[in-house]
């Protein structure tokens, strides 16, 4: 089959293929027509990784940031949460001093 005759997917499966059994890059290249850079753009697809400039971003990269972000975010929360039930805690405990019912909210009083 000429090269003109094949479809994308069967390209990218046979580069694929040359690649993982270790054939020179530059020669699988020029047999199936088409750059190196390429053949290491779909290795690259294939793995689940991108290229940020430069820079190549792997999939476990990306989660592995993602993880963090949200463990920073529940480390947020958890402080909110303690910080808040320690002031509910505060005002109970005035309530409870101060002989109050607890029908009415605690107020300071203004210039009465």
């Amino acid at each position: 089959m000429a090269i003109e005759e094949r479809t994308k997917p069967e390209l990218m499966r046979q580069a694929l293929e040359g690649m993982q059994a270790g054939s020179n890059i530059s020669q699988l290249a020029k047999e199936l027509g088409v750059s190196r850079r390429t053949l290491y753009r779909w290795k690259d697809k294939q793995l689940g990784r991108k290229r940020k400039g430069r820079k190549l971003v792997s999939r476990e990269t990306k989660l592995e940031a993602e993880i963090q972000r949200l463990k920073q975010s529940l480390a947020n929360r958890t402080w909110e949460v303690d910080f808040f039930k320690g002031a509910l805690q505060k005002v109970e405990a005035r309530r409870r001093n101060s002989g109050n019912s607890g029908a009415r909210a605690f107020t300071t009083k203004s210039g009465e």
